[in-house]
């Protein structure tokens, strides 16, 4: 998850930290959290080589299916020399959802993991918020700001990443809910469908809030204070 350019600081001689280490644009951000459209696709296709085989034929292949694709996707990425942190990052999902299923032979646990991963997921972001340490705030930190924590010395910039990293939450808990009262009602195409439908389109419309709501108060001079 990125967002926008760092806070304008004023070094000595007047420039501002933005000038003098350039950060990425808003399409690069989201490029790079994205993974582009073909990350965005590469993904998704191990879940639609699922969720098909499951319907064509039964669990067993199903998972063989989708991890053989999974594993495929990360290797042509490496045969052609592209990143594969996205590819890596959904074999792991795919890997383990496959081996709970496997295992239990219930084909709608493939999609526990995850469903468990984005009830935690936005907890600890609402609980961060919470302890006015939000979680948006440190991410675009290390992401975006290379490093650089000084967003804790603005105000305006503590509110607006509380305020997101809440809005990031309540939105990862009402998606994950969804796919949790469709695993609960044992409707496993259903659950399929909606893994796909509530992945990447709420995650993209978060990161333009994100990186909109940082521009616009980095972007914006503070008012100073009146002098006493």
């Amino acid at each position: 998850m990125t967002t926008g350019p760092a806070p304008t600081t004023r070094p000595e001689g007047g420039g501002s930290a933005a000038d003098e280490l350039p950060l990425p644009s808003f399409a690069e951000q989201m490029a790079d959290q994205l993974g582009g459209w073909r990350g965005m696709v590469e993904s998704s296709v191990p879940v639609v080589v699922f969720v098909a085989a499951n319907i064509i034929g039964n669990l067993r292949p199903a998972v063989v299916a989708a991890v053989a694709t999974a594993v495929a996707i990360a290797g042509l990425r490496l045969a052609q020399r592209r990143p594969v942190r996205h590819a890596v990052n959904g074999l792991v999902g795919v890997a383990i959802g496959a081996a709970i299923a496997w295992r239990t032979g219930d084909e709608k646990t493939f999609y526990l993991p995850g469903i468990l991963y984005g009830i935690g997921y936005g907890l600890v972001l609402l609980g961060s918020a919470v302890v006015r340490q939000p979680l948006v705030g440190w991410i675009w930190s290390i992401i975006v700001a290379k490093g650089r924590s000084d967003w804790r010395d603005d105000p305006r910039l503590v509110r607006t990443f509380t305020w997101l990293t809440v809005l990031w939450g309540v939105v990862w808990l009402a998606k994950v809910g969804v796919q949790a009262a469709l695993y609960l009602a044992d409707m496993d195409t259903a659950l399929g469908v909606a893994r796909l439908a509530l992945g990447y389109p709420p995650y993209a419309l978060l990161l333009i809030i994100t990186v909109w709501a940082v521009r616009r108060v980095t972007r914006t001079p503070a008012v100073a204070e009146p002098a006493v």
